[in-house]
């Protein structure tokens, strides 16, 4: 088990996704933020939705999890965003230790 994670997130657009990865990364709690579109089934409401979304993966490190949902909850537009976090069990070393690096205030 190694010290970094990855967090992923929806939104609901392109421009969404590229400005919540921008912000992600400049403020440091994440050393990457890979989006790509994905459809969604899912039940809001007590009705079946299905939607065009972007997925966001963001790495990290377990230190910042905290932080991070926080500041993803505060810029999310979905009353219920999805924040599920991924134990990076292992990894190469030089890219653990630039997730590292770039993670560090």
């Amino acid at each position: 088990m190694t010290d970094c994670v990855m967090v992923r997130t929806t939104v609901a657009s392109e421009a969404d996704a590229i400005r919540m990865g921008d912000a992600v990364v400049d403020a440091r709690l994440a050393a990457c933020v890979q989006t790509m579109p994905v459809e969604s089934t899912y039940r809001w409401q007590g009705r079946v939705e299905r939607s065009a979304e972007f997925l966001l993966l963001m790495k990290t490190r377990r230190a910042l999890v905290d932080a991070l949902m926080t500041f993803v909850r505060e810029q999310h537009a979905y009353d219920v965003p999805e924040l599920v976090v991924t134990a990076i069990e292992a990894g190469s070393a030089d890219y653990l230790s630039w997730i590292r690096q770039e993670t560090q205030g």
